[in-house]
């Protein structure tokens, strides 16, 4: 069966990198949540890498967080050299990344954005992240998505 294009251009992103991965997709409407993932694919929610994208100050960055952690604005702002931090508008999100909400990931952008990693990530021998829609994940290692990610560990949950 044929992968979707958003899930094949997150597979040759990885594999140009040195990681193979193998896009899953769920059936249906797919997962929505983290929780959603989780189940579906058996896992802890917090096994599931969630790809944030914030406004630090008119600049695009990707803050990586477990599952069932929420991204702290005033902390994220702080890590990154901002004033002030914010979620993305979705246009600017897809302009930015090439993937629409919900299924963005952590890597495979229209752009590099500078990312931070949540350290409650690097705990799990395997991550999930999506894929490039809300129907599509990949398990990673933690390792393999710091270097594709080019991601800083940095705490900036709550």
């Amino acid at each position: 069966m044929e992968l979707h294009p958003s899930a094949q251009r997150v597979k040759d992103f990885a594999a140009a990198g040195g990681v193979g991965i193998e896009p899953i997709e769920f059936p249906n409407d797919g997962a929505r949540t983290a929780a959603d993932a989780a189940n579906a694919v058996g896992c802890q929610v917090d096994q599931i890498a969630k790809s944030m994208i914030f406004d630090a100050d008119g600049e695009l960055v990707l803050a990586l967080t477990a599952g069932s952690n929420q991204v702290d604005a005033v902390t994220l702002a702080s890590v990154v050299g901002a004033a002030k931090c914010g979620r993305a508008d979705i246009g600017d999100v897809r302009d930015t990344t090439g993937y629409a909400i919900g299924g963005v990931p952590p890597f495979g952008h229209n752009q590099q954005l500078r990312a931070w990693i949540d350290p409650h990530l690097m705990t799990f021998d395997t991550v999930w992240g999506a894929a490039g829609t809300p129907r599509h994940v990949f398990p990673i290692s933690p390792a393999a998505l710091v270097e594709l990610t080019k991601a800083t560990l940095a705490d900036f949950t709550k």
